[in-house]
């Protein structure tokens, strides 16, 4: 894997140190994930997920089979229609008569899948195949993102609780299973994004307050020796946003709450950015945001679209606002076509600067 010439605009201009995964990559398994990420990004990376291979492919799509086997929660009776004829997007609302605290979840599949995950990283690790020091990544989505995707308006208030007990049960699996100095919880905040652009009718007052107490509540969930950080997210249903944003003013809000709000360490925070947002003015909010030493910053600006010459005016542009940073996609490409993986990968390299 060769090195970025230092004299490429992308190598000299900003100062780009490391890349970051999201989550989700195609690729068929988690020991095919580790090895491929290690084999071309192992320098370059300060953690690696498994992927969110199997059911968890598309996201928290797979959490409405979970509801589907409830009692007290039934889907809103009409015609049902489909996510690429697999998940039927019909939402769920509480049955007559049920209250969101009588609600008894199932296994939502993240604690299974992490501990199954881990157990194939570790083995790979002591054969070689993982860089020590590297860590296991887990995302999780925030309770509030399956609640405002997957439950009728007049519920979600009342099931939010509810689901967010379940979830921080998962979470508690996961940090008992696995050795906390080979662990990182990313919280994957999206649907929030949707709440604070008007495209989901909020169940909360004030909405962007709402949505750094909820990160806050989910940081401190987080045991302090467990590194925890956030994808910050508008969406990716087919590859494209929900909606396109007008510059980065809430992700910065967002960020900054975060960061000044934390009563522990973050460790990375990700944001996305467009394809088609080269321009200074679309990351001038990120210039009021203060990076603490110790919490990496990664700018989405890989596009398989135009590679690393469009990564390169983009990281320009942002170094306008934030000089120093890592870079990454704008979210998991688990989704996308297996063969667009390889070469995502190395454009991660071909950008990233190793540590």
């Amino acid at each position: 894997m060769s090195t970025p010439d230092a004299t490429d605009p992308v190598a000299s201009s900003p100062v780009i140190r490391g890349a970051h995964l999201v989550g989700s990559v195609n690729l068929p398994d988690a020991e095919s994930v580790f090895r491929a990420v290690s084999a071309r990004l192992g320098d370059r990376l300060h953690r690696i997920p498994d992927g969110e291979v199997g059911e968890r492919f598309y996201w928290i799509q797979f959490q409405t089979r979970r509801f589907d086997s409830m009692t007290g929660l039934s889907r809103i009776p009409v015609e049902p229609y489909y996510l690429r004829e697999i998940f039927d997007g019909r939402p769920f609302r509480l049955d007559d008569g049920v209250t969101a605290d009588e609600l008894v979840f199932p296994d939502l599949g993240y604690a299974d899948a992490a501990l199954d995950s881990y157990a194939t990283f570790t083995r790979l690790r002591e054969e070689g195949a993982i860089p020590a020091g590297v860590r296991f990544q887990v995302s999780l989505p925030t309770p509030a993102a399956v609640t405002g995707a997957f439950i009728v308006p007049e519920d979600r208030a009342a099931v939010e609780p509810a689901y967010e007990r379940a979830l921080l049960g998962e979470l508690d699996r996961i940090v008992a299973g696995i050795p906390h100095e080979d662990l990182a919880i990313q919280w994957d905040t999206a649907v929030e994004f949707a709440l604070l652009e008007g495209r989901i009718e909020p169940w909360f007052d004030d909405v962007l307050g709402g949505v750094i107490e909820r990160a806050l509540r989910q940081a401190a969930a987080v045991p302090d020796d467990v590194h925890v950080g956030y994808h910050l997210c508008y969406g990716d249903v087919e590859e494209h946003h929900f909606v396109q944003p007008a510059d980065a003013g809430y992700l910065a809000a967002v960020t900054r709450g975060i960061l000044d709000g934390a009563a522990r360490p973050i460790a990375w925070v990700h944001l996305p950015v467009p394809i088609d947002r080269d321009d200074d003015a679309y990351f001038a909010p990120l210039a009021d945001v203060d990076v603490p030493t110790g919490t990496e910053l990664y700018l989405g600006l890989l596009h398989h679209e135009d590679g690393v010459e469009g990564a390169g005016r983009r990281a320009r542009a942002a170094a306008t606002a934030q000089p120093r940073f890592g870079v990454a996609t704008e979210c998991g490409f688990g989704r996308g076509p297996s063969e667009r993986t390889a070469a995502l990968l190395d454009l991660h390299a071909a950008v990233a600067g190793a540590w």
